[in-house]
């Protein structure tokens, strides 16, 4: 018999008899102690007992009852909890820590029954009690009971104290309620009582005085519930009222609002969450592995295999005198002989000393979102932004803090996940944080992609006052976008200058310690992150435009709090250049076609190597990493983004600054300000017949946001044309003398 076999016998052998102990209990508890007098009398004939178990089940019964009290049924859950992971190989049962709660829960449970019927308690139970009860009394037993719940209850779930303290103010409402109507109750009796002792009176003495003492009564009575209702409901708002303050002054926002963060029964169980091992699969692959490579005289032991949710690795150790060039050479055979779609050779293995292959398993587990969210780790994580991608080869939740990378580039083919990462990563953010604290720009030139975040416009995005759509789609908006957050950036170091503080979380941290003066006008600073679907759409049609602004963000947007996610699926060098590249150290690639397009973005071939559906190489600039996504599908983000949007919002989206009013203001006199160098721009413009912001930033020496108010000024004034794609903008202008009649 095989390990496998007998597994399967103990676990089931196992539940069976727990179910059967968990009957046992049920017959003894239903036949009123029937039982005891039938098994003294008669044990060597169990036929006339009562206990559907027969005999043996009546003795072990009262015998385990009559110790344990209720306590007795802990032995049956846990012997059957011991027998599910055996047999499902549940890895979040913890035997250790089953058995501690189980052991604790068998002395507290019939020492908290002895309080109340020392039938239910058992011998322990009852003994425990009375030799506590003499020495601590009764409350202090009781309060010993209660602390000690508290505390298993703490260290299990992991409660930490801001969570409790969440929960402070609403259990305070509460109690102040009840006691409240309590009181309200109990002199509403008092009353009641006073004044059918005054009806009793009236009635001796006169018989009208009778009737118009109870009208009085009645009305005053009417009254006084009124009063009492009333009082309740008043009471109620007022800590409604101090529970929003509180959370104003926590986040030192006057514009904070209530909001309810998203549950989790809002995205879809899948029905096959854990990882089905099939060891004999994993045999034959390491038997097809070292045959393989011993076919081209290549001597290999295989340490380990890691069985991930879509992928398996296995770690090989060559002989001595093996060059690893020649394993590695080796993908194409070994992906042939194991019949998959794509096998990955990585050697070595960082800080291992070995080889790892990393094989598609036949059978995939689907990575839900759901499952990954409720991990303990994303639960309990302290990040600024987290995000929670997936699952490692390893099978644990790979999450990490956007501020930290500080910027994010997506590229690969068409329907390899690119659309469903984006989802992803923002369903992170939005299980996380408030409204008041991070806000999206997105942008879609396919205008289908994010469609559904448009619900939450006046919750968590942020755009140009002047747009209509709050997903950008329109090439234009997104340059305008752009120099906005450029503005936008500028402003904030300003800010960070005059509070001496150097990001953005050191002045948060002043805003709610209330460091700065009330005169300066400070205010909270939500995160900003900038979203495009398709960047490579936008280079097309806008070019230096757009790729200008967006690497001075990267470049400079990280202290104060904006963050960029690109993502394309033309992974090519002239989509996304040197100057892009080196801003974005963190980089994912889900599956390209060609090992080019994997070094383009990654710097290493693998990408190409990938078998789609979110399969997916991360690469932080220290390490690459392989991740199979989370999946969320459309609708689930669309229950999501419903749950937010029917709560109450802010009035409007998070506002960018204007550019318009920037780039030409009109003075007293009626006549358009403009820039200082705007002669001397449209001069060099018409000179050489061709105008751009670089242009204006190389010959005139000047800074992006300078060159485009320039730019916009000119075309404004008649002299440059509108932007036109990768064309370039037109001049307008031919010679000299037609802008100096101009101008």
């Amino acid at each position: 018999m095989n390990k496998e076999k007998f597994k399967l016998i103990s676990s089931i052998t196992i539940i069976a008899l727990s179910m059967l102990l968990f009957i046992a209990f049920n017959s003894f508890w239903n036949n009123n102690f029937n039982d005891q007098s039938e098994i003294i009398n008669q044990i060597k004939n169990y036929s006339n007992t009562n206990n559907q178990l027969g005999g043996v089940g009546a003795e072990i019964s009262e015998f385990l009852i009559n110790l344990f009290g209720v306590g007795a049924y802990l032995i049956t859950s846990f012997f059957m909890l011991i027998g599910i992971k055996f047999l499902f190989n549940i890895k979040k049962i913890n035997i250790l820590l089953i058995s501690l709660h189980h052991l604790f829960f068998l002395i507290w449970l019939p020492l908290f029954c002895a309080n109340f019927n020392t039938k239910f308690s058992g011998k322990i139970g009852l003994t425990t009690f009375n030799n506590l009860v003499i020495s601590i009394g009764e409350i202090g037993l009781i309060t010993l009971l209660l602390l000690s719940l508290l505390i298993v209850i703490i260290l299990t779930f992991n409660i930490q104290l801001k969570q409790f303290e969440k929960f402070n103010h609403y259990i305070y409402s509460i109690v102040k309620l009840i006691s409240n109507k309590v009181f309200n109750v109990l002199r509403f009796q008092k009353t009641e009582n006073n004044t059918s002792t005054e009806n009793n009176t009236s009635t001796e003495n006169n018989t009208s005085t009778e009737n118009n003492t109870s009208t009085e009564n009645n009305t005053s009575t009417e009254n006084e519930i009124d009063t009492d209702n009333n009082t309740i409901i008043s009471i109620a708002k007022d800590e409604e009222t101090v529970l929003e303050n509180k959370i104003k002054n926590e986040n030192h926002n006057n514009d904070i609002i209530e909001y309810k963060f998203p549950t989790l029964n809002l995205l879809k169980e899948y029905p096959k969450n854990t990882i089905s091992i099939n060891e004999d699969e994993v045999e034959w692959n390491k038997k097809l592995i070292e045959n393989t490579l011993k076919d081209f005289k290549i001597d290999v032991k295989i340490a380990r295999a890691t069985i991930g949710p879509t992928i398996t690795l296995y770690e090989i150790i060559p002989e001595k005198g093996v060059q690893i060039s020649k394993i590695k050479n080796l993908e194409n055979d070994i992906a042939l002989r194991i019949k998959a779609t794509g096998v990955r050779i990585i050697a070595p293995l960082p800080g291992k000393g070995t080889v790892g292959i990393e094989v598609p398993n036949q059978n995939p587990t689907i990575v839900s979102m759901k499952n990954v969210l409720e991990s303990e780790k994303f639960q309990n994580i302290n990040l600024e932004l987290p995000i929670a991608l997936g699952k490692t080869i390893s099978n644990e939740t790979f999450v990490l803090d956007l501020t930290k990378m500080p910027h994010l580039l997506i590229a690969g083919a068409t329907g390899q996940g690119k659309s469903v990462g984006l989802n992803t990563i923002l369903c992170s953010i939005l299980y996380k944080k408030h409204p008041s604290e991070v806000k999206f720009i997105l942008v879609d030139p396919k205008k289908v992609e994010l469609t559904l975040y448009n619900k939450i416009e006046n919750h968590f995005l942020a755009k140009l006052g002047e747009n209509e759509d709050a997903i950008i789609t329109d090439t234009k908006n997104v340059v305008k976008t752009l120099k906005s957050l450029c503005i936008e950036m500028d402003k904030r170091y300003d800010l960070l200058k005059k509070a001496e503080v150097r990001n953005i979380q050191e002045y948060n941290k002043k805003i709610k310690s209330n460091k700065f003066n009330k005169a300066e006008n400070n205010h909270f600073l939500p995160y900003l992150i900038l979203v495009i679907d398709e960047f490579a759409d936008l280079i097309m049609t806008a070019g230096k435009e757009v790729e200008i602004p967006i690497a001075r963000l990267a470049q400079l947007s990280r202290a104060i709090g904006i963050h960029l996610i690109i993502a394309t699926q033309r992974p090519t060098t002239n989509i996304i250049t040197g100057t892009i590249k080196a801003n974005f150290p963190t980089r994912i690639a889900f599956r390209v076609i060609q090992g080019v397009d994997s070094k383009t973005i990654l710097d290493t071939v693998g990408a190409n190597q990938l078998i789609g559906k979110g399969d997916m190489l991360i690469s932080t600039g220290s390490s690459l990493s392989r991740i199979q996504c989370a999946f969320i599908d459309t609708p689930e983000v669309e229950k999501l983004t419903h749950f937010i949007s029917n709560q109450k919002g802010y009035d409007k989206p998070f506002e960018l600054p204007g550019i318009q009013n920037e780039t030409q203001t009109i003075n007293e006199g009626g006549k358009i300000e403009r820039d200082e160098l705007f002669r001397e721009a449209a001069t060099l413009i018409v000179i050489h017949q061709q105008g751009s912001t670089s242009m204006i930033q190389r010959k005139l020496k000047l800074g992006y946001n300078r060159a485009g108010r320039i730019i916009d000024q000119l075309e404004a004034a008649g002299i440059l044309g509108p932007l036109q794609g990768s064309k370039g903008r037109k001049v307008l202008i031919e010679t000299e003398d037609e802008l100096n009649k101009l101008l």
